[in-house]
């Protein structure tokens, strides 16, 4: 069995995973509530809530799997990137576990897992082109292997969660906005404002900060007397239309790359690899086999680092308690 903490921004998880069975015997996640009131992860505040619930949540892990952590063959961790503070909680945790325990201790990158999170219900292929997409990363990856990647274009400034919730809440959407845009974006007429698409016709980065800009001048062009009524109206159609920009942009260079290298599987990772607009336009690509996980695996979790421990543990890595975290 092996235990798999997650801890990089404001969700503290823990998961257990069955490589025998091939099965998440638990999969444990609380998030915090703490910063909606700011609009925004205050990271001082995710690594004390880190703190108060990282005990309590690989608990529960445990007692949902049926076994005490004596049994553990294994402890995988996020050690980055994401806040400092934040995975120091899980990494120094996970570290005390593993003297306790004597189980092998391996690190796992956050944004890998990400992509590894598509092996828990169905392995992929090799190769493929990974479009790994979340709050704080957008990166095309060429996955040639367990572990080999080939880093195709990222994005420059914004990553494009951060681009859905940031528009989100200049439409006073709650935090955090994105799955907000997202409900709202069904409902509405993504024609009605053209939004800019950035870098289209250029390689494989991404730009997501002009398209923030754009919504602000397009909502500070409308008179202040009528602004809100006017967000209020259109909410749903101002929504679509920001998510057919994004997703036009991410559907655009992940075909690019399939062409370019010639493959033909498609894996999406990360949070906003949820979003049905998204799901549904890179569904509509022919001539791809494409792997989405279920939504629960698509946010930050624990299972997704317990099953990329678990391979990584098969090929023979692992880590001692020199293990550092790293912030990007």
């Amino acid at each position: 069995m092996i235990l798999g903490i997650e801890s990089s921004c404001d969700e503290t998880a823990a998961a257990v995973y069955d490589p025998a069975a091939h099965r998440m015997r638990s999969n444990v996640i609380r998030s915090q509530s703490v910063h909606e009131r700011f609009g925004g992860v205050v990271p001082e505040m995710a690594s004390r809530a880190h703190e108060a619930h990282i005990s309590g949540v690989v608990a529960q892990a445990l007692e949902e799997a049926g076994i005490r952590a004596d049994d553990l063959a294994g402890i995988a961790v996020a050690n980055g990137p994401g806040l400092m503070g934040a995975l120091l909680v899980g990494l120094s945790f996970a570290k005390g576990l593993h003297l306790r325990t004597g189980a092998p201790l391996v690190g796992v990158n956050h944004i890998d897992a990400h992509i590894y999170a598509n092996f828990i219900e169905a392995a992929p292929a090799y190769p493929f082109v990974a479009l790994t997409v979340s709050g704080g990363h957008t990166r095309l990856t060429l996955v040639r292997g367990f572990m080999d990647h080939v880093v195709l274009g990222q994005t420059r400034d914004d990553a494009a969660g951060e681009a859905f919730d940031k528009t989100g809440k200049l439409l006073g959407l709650p935090y955090p906005a994105g799955p907000h845009v997202d409900s709202q974006s069904v409902k509405g007429d993504s024609r009605f404002v053209n939004f800019p698409r950035s870098l289209m016709g250029e390689g494989y980065d991404f730009s997501f900060s002009g398209l923030k800009t754009a919504v602000l001048y397009h909502l500070e062009a409308v008179p202040a007397a009528g602004r809100a009524a006017y967000i209020e109206r259109h909410r749903a159609d101002l929504c679509a239309s920001i998510s057919e920009a994004i997703t036009e942009v991410l559907v655009t260079k992940t075909m690019r790359a399939v062409r370019d290298t010639g493959v033909k599987s498609v894996v999406l990772a990360g949070g906003v690899s949820a979003n049905s607009m998204l799901r549904r336009k890179m569904a509509d690509q022919r001539g791809i086999i494409l792997h989405i996980p279920r939504p629960v695996y698509c946010t930050d979790n624990g299972a997704m680092i317990a099953i990329t421990g678990a391979m990584k543990l098969e090929a023979g890595m692992r880590d001692g308690l020199e293990l550092q975290a790293f912030a990007s």
